[in-house]
């Protein structure tokens, strides 16, 4: 397709979602809510076709020798199915903060001055794999009055169009634009670059994906961006630590769903902690299916752990591959998180409150933990309905964005005749 007709089709899409985002800032919060469920039902009743489009992009993914871990990111089952319309149903439920007031006062001259919180407008959302992100990123820029320009990878771009074609379906019975809810119509790449120069008409970005992908975008977009540059996750185990409960909190941050961003990367383990716990956790890990490379305390007291080099440190594997540390105390376990983490998700298991406290304030992460796994770094989970994306950006929102992140504020001045003398 030529390059000129790739561009005019991208805007044409961001266009009249910049005409549908100003009918959705005034729309009631009734009137979305009627909408979201909409959604939901409609994705309900598209099932089989929504999964027949994905059997499809998952057949020519395998095809195309995609690896495992990004064919598991791809298909979507009944069960995934579910997820998506439990998300659209939360997000029905949640509270609308558009229009919330979130300070007033008075000026001395009787002015009244109210910050109140405000759809952004457009959001462009560019994504690989994962065709659930087009539900719920609809379903939360609809919900918090924003339009929505999806753009996901090639390999999945049948699903996402038949999961886009059904909320747009709910849409135009609610009686709001089908244009709130647009799909770049165009799987070329070209496509990602023509989005990313409509800076009068899309006003942030929010890429999800690869560390390729969003730096790439980071370096191009004429268009703010909020992002995640990767999720290099560690679980640090005290000393002291409830060894059982640690166990229980690697394996699941491992392997629950190694593809995702919020999974552990490193082990970091106290060597004071380490004879009794390492042998068991890495023969619990190996039977799992995890290649584990560690450092050489680690490689004594776990047969068959090959070496981690000093790029393991710093990897992101989203597969059954885990690097392990062996630290002398607290402050090594934060000065490695400090200068391999990703400022994503970390974790501490312990049973010193003290040393919870100090873990808690320094990691410099988006998302901190104390006894817990880090897969929890999730909008559904955080009861936030779904997510838009995870940020560990510090402006303008960070952690797992909802509603809220995806609203911004005006200030509101109501007056009776004054002037500025």
């Amino acid at each position: 397709m030529a390059l000129d007709h790739i561009q005019q089709q991208v805007q044409q899409v961001a266009a009249a979602a910049r005409v549908a985002s100003r009918e959705l800032a005034a729309a009631t919060s009734s009137k979305k809510n009627e909408a979201v469920r909409a959604m939901a039902a409609a994705l309900v009743q598209r099932q089989q076709q929504i999964l027949s489009a994905n059997a499809a992009d998952v057949e020519s993914a395998r095809r195309a020798g995609l690896g495992a871990a990004l064919v598991d990111r791809l298909t979507l089952t009944e069960s995934r199915l579910k997820e998506m319309v439990a998300s659209a149903e939360a997000v029905a439920s949640l509270p609308d903060p558009v229009g919330t007031v979130l300070r007033e006062w008075q000026r001395p001259n009787g002015l009244t001055i109210r910050k109140v919180r405000v759809p952004l407008g457009v959001v462009g959302i560019i994504y690989e794999s994962r065709p659930n992100v087009t539900s719920d990123c609809a379903t939360l820029c609809l919900k918090s009055g924003n339009a929505v320009v999806l753009r996901g990878g090639a390999e999945s771009f049948q699903s996402n169009r038949a999961i886009a074609e059904a909320l747009q379906q709910a849409l135009q019975a609610t009686g709001l634009p089908a244009a709130a809810v647009s799909v770049v119509p165009v799987p070329d790449r070209a496509g990602v670059d023509a989005m990313l120069q409509l800076d009068h008409e899309i006003d942030v970005i929010i890429p999800r994906g690869g560390e390729a992908l969003i730096r790439k975008i980071v370096e191009t977009s004429r268009i703010p961006v909020i992002k995640h540059a990767k999720g290099v996750c560690h679980v640090y185990v005290d000393q002291p630590a409830d060894l059982a409960m640690a166990e229980r909190i690697a394996l699941n941050a491992k392997c629950q769903r190694p593809a995702t961003c919020n999974a552990m990367e490193t082990l970091l383990v106290h060597a004071g902690a380490a004879p009794a716990f390492l042998p068991q956790i890495a023969a619990k890990l190996q039977a799992a299916g995890v290649e584990v490379r560690g450092c050489e305390r680690t490689r004594q007291m776990v047969p068959g752990a090959a070496e981690a080099t000093e790029d393991d440190w710093s990897a992101e594997y989203l597969d059954l591959i885990l690097s392990v540390k062996v630290v002398g105390s607290l402050e090594e376990a934060l000065a490695h998180i400090a200068r391999y983490g990703s400022n994503h998700s970390d974790a501490i298991v312990t049973t010193d409150q003290a040393h919870a406290a100090r873990f808690l304030a320094e990691v410099d992460s988006a998302c901190v933990y104390v006894n817990a796994s880090t897969r929890f770094t999730d909008g559904f989970q955080f009861g936030l309905g779904a997510e838009i994306g995870i940020s560990t950006d510090k402006l303008h929102a960070r952690g797992p964005m909802g509603l809220e992140e995806l609203t911004t504020y005006k200030y509101v001045v109501l007056g009776s005749g004054q002037i500025r003398e």
